[in-house]
């Protein structure tokens, strides 16, 4: 004996007013985007983001992995092995950290640099066409996902 079809126990009339439904929907096909405008130039997303982020960071200081990881908001571990991809590819240099040995220093090599700054270009032509259908609501869609970021 059939109950019937069951219907999903929701405060939503449809998938599509659930504002964290929508949230994982654009985002995977924003990532879609972001995949396919940096696959010419060999990088994943993560790995550009790793590489911007060590950018905005690096400093005289020495950037250690663990604020990478913090401030592209990465897991640890995955920035650790994606970091290790990219030392493989001579696009940065991990060396012992000057003050503190339990760390590793992260630098940009001159490679690093030039394609950060050619991805960068690629991913924000992206950003654009993406959220071009925001017209003049793009300043304040991104004020609302900074109020979301916490």
């Amino acid at each position: 004996m059939s109950a019937g079809p069951h219907r999903l126990a929701t405060g939503f009339t449809t998938p599509e007013a659930s504002p964290g439904f929508l949230l994982w929907r654009v985002t995977n096909r924003w990532q879609a985007a972001q995949r396919a405008a940096l696959r010419p130039l060999g990088l994943t997303h993560v790995q550009f983001v790793l590489l911007a982020s060590l950018s905005w960071l690096g400093s005289e200081d020495p950037v250690t992995q663990r604020a990478l990881a913090d401030h592209a908001a990465t897991d640890p571990m995955m920035t650790s092995q994606v970091v290790r991809a990219l030392e493989a590819k001579a696009l940065l240099v991990r060396a012992a950290h000057p003050v503190d040995r339990r760390a590793r220093a992260v630098t940009l090599t001159a490679a690093g640099r030039e394609l950060a700054d050619a991805a960068v270009g690629v991913v924000e032509a992206c950003d654009r066409e993406f959220f071009a259908a925001l017209g003049t609501r793009a300043a304040a869609f991104t004020r609302a996902l900074a109020a979301l970021e916490r």
